[in-house]
């Protein structure tokens, strides 16, 4: 994977950074595995806007992403890697052998033509599916289930993966990309090796129109607004705004919000990194 400077011939393309997708192989999609999107444009079933910032953007369509990995001894064949603009990494199309076809997020290293199975007792190849009990540690894991049978919760961005640390009896120990050190149910299933498409963050969008596309409108400061609108709002002149706080008062950049009486504290064995 590599991204490309562009030259700056137009003012939008002076500071623009973007994937060279040559990854890819295929430019349209598997039309049995997609379905409609509609957009609220931050509205509520009133009509009322609950979420502000949000609205326009470019039509889009669900590609219906397999992220249960269910067909147990079942191989398949890596058919294509597409463009998915509903997520940062790439998917691929897989042609069971039973005639079957489904996508999955694409795991670095893929080619076409390659094949993938997922159970137990399988080859510890990339973009293969297992149990967490079933894997070696210190193997690279991405996809990975929170609960046995939930589908892939963690390490599902581009680039993303988690380390397995130790297992017992009932429990394997994970460091997520966070830096957070977890326990999780060694029947729960993950994938072997790293999302990919790494170089999603080197990316820049060069110009405010990209992000409008993306259905993002402009945000604006706290501290511009009054303060009836924000509480980091008024003052005079050039106002600094004083502690970072969010529309509804609560601190923000290093306040924890995690409730104390979280049912799944007691699997966190170390917090993630500031």
């Amino acid at each position: 994977m590599s991204i490309k400077k562009l030259k700056p011939i137009t003012p939008g393309q002076r500071f623009k950074i973007t994937n060279c997708f040559d990854q890819l192989t295929k430019y349209r999609c598997e039309k049995t595995l997609i379905k409609g999107m509609s957009k609220s444009g931050g509205r509520n079933n009133m009509g009322r806007m609950t979420m502000r910032y949000f609205g326009g953007g470019h039509k889009k369509k669900y590609r219906i992403i397999d992220f249960k990995r269910k067909k147990f001894g079942i191989p398949a064949i890596i058919k294509s890697i597409e463009y998915d603009p509903n997520r940062s990494s790439f998917i691929s199309l897989l042609h069971y052998e039973d005639g079957e076809k489904r996508y999955i997020l694409t795991i670095e290293g893929f080619k076409v033509g390659q094949k993938v199975i997922s159970g137990k007792n399988i080859p510890f190849n990339i973009g293969n599916s297992t149990f967490l009990s079933d894997i070696p540690l210190g193997t690279n894991i991405s996809c990975i289930e929170m609960k046995p049978g939930q589908g892939a919760k963690i390490a599902r961005s581009a680039g993303s993966f988690a380390q397995l640390f130790a297992k017992d009896k009932k429990y394997a120990t994970i460091k997520l990309p966070s830096g957070e050190v977890r326990m999780i149910m060694i029947t729960c299933m993950a994938t072997i090796g790293i999302v990919s498409n790494p170089d999603h963050q080197l990316e820049t969008y060069g110009k405010a129109g990209k992000k409008r596309h993306l259905g993002r409108r402009p945000r604006t400061r706290g501290v511009a607004m009054n303060p009836v609108d924000h509480p980091m709002g008024g003052g005079e002149g050039k106002a600094s705004g004083g502690i970072p706080r969010n529309r509804k008062g609560k601190s923000a950049k290093g306040f924890r919000t995690r409730s104390r009486k979280r049912y799944s504290n007691k699997y966190i064995l170390q917090r993630r990194k500031k």
